[in-house]
């Protein structure tokens, strides 16, 4: 089936704002690229450092509509969302599924998060960096759910699991992902030492990528993937959820429910500016609550009171 691809370019400080528009108004993909490629080989391939996001200066996105989707509606709608943004330089284009699914991957590297943590590829080598014996490494091939660890809203979640396996809160726990897009925060919590970790998503072609990425690591038995309506109530002593803003808001209680007395727990998908409200939200069962900031980014941890 065919798409309706949307390409615009930008500025690296736009992309988030620009991002969040198209996902506002309904788009199945986003993905980002050097808006120099092809002009300058050194501009070809992002070598991003230790941890951090890999993001060029002038920033090219493409995102994914149905393919019966009228452009001049979604332009309308994209200004009204943001009308401080420029969509008058987008271009339009049908393409195929092979034209972009995979794509991605070619400008997919090996990234570090933390002291220990690794996400890397599942076709490429491992740096030197990563083959050490504490290393804690996940193959990942994302499919099409969300969570590679490129995005600010998984590197924070992955940083914060990193340092809780290095003050040792991880070993022989268990661990809930709740939106677990590609299972790479579930992995990374196993690699890292947990006992079993559940992961909760309400899209099947994420539980599979989960499943998938689970048996390419060789966690498959430590690893379970649930629909929401089907997962067990817990409570876990460390829980994650990387999702949206509206979505935390809306299922606080179940979270905090899910959260064993004096378990840890993360939030992301939050954009700067939304975390006082949030906050104040998990306060009513969470002590500690830190922010951490990424860009445009927030994560927020607490301990369960």
């Amino acid at each position: 089936m065919p798409f309706l691809e949307l390409t615009v370019r930008c500025r690296q400080a736009e992309q988030p704002r620009r991002e969040h528009a198209l996902e506002d108004v309904g788009a199945l993909a986003v993905t980002l690229l050097d808006a120099e490629a092809g002009t300058s080989d050194e501009h070809a391939i992002l070598e991003p450092g230790v941890g951090e996001t890999p993001l060029w200066d002038e920033v090219a996105l493409s995102a994914l509509f149905p393919h019966d989707a009228d452009a001049l509606l979604l332009l309308a709608a994209l200004d009204a969302f943001d009308p401080a943004l420029d969509w008058s330089g987008a271009a339009f284009r049908q393409v195929a599924d092979q034209d972009w699914e995979r794509a991605w991957m070619d400008q997919y590297v090996p990234l570090r998060f933390g002291a220990r943590t690794w996400i890397v590829p599942w076709d490429q080598a491992l740096p030197d960096d990563a083959r050490t014996d504490d290393a804690a490494v996940v193959r990942l091939d994302p499919g099409l759910a969300f969570g590679s660890g490129t995005h600010p809203t998984t590197a924070l979640c992955l940083r914060w699991l990193d340092a809780l396996a290095t003050e040792g809160r991880l070993r022989g726990a268990a661990v809930l992902d709740f939106g677990c897009g590609s299972g790479i925060l579930a992995l990374a919590a196993l690699a890292l030492g947990a006992s079993g970790a559940d992961a909760v998503d309400n899209d099947p072609q994420a539980l599979q990528a989960t499943r998938d990425n689970a048996s390419r690591n060789g966690l498959d038995t430590h690893l379970r993937a649930w629909a929401p309506d089907d997962a067990p109530d817990g409570p876990w002593p460390v829980v994650v959820a990387n999702i949206l803003a509206t979505a935390l808001d809306a299922l606080a209680p179940t979270l905090a429910a899910r959260t064993a007395p004096g378990g840890r727990i993360a939030l992301s998908g939050i954009l700067d500016g939304q975390q006082a409200a949030l906050v104040q939200r998990y306060s009513e069962w969470f002590d500690a609550l830190a922010v951490t900031v990424d860009g445009d980014w927030v994560r927020i941890d607490g301990i369960r009171r």
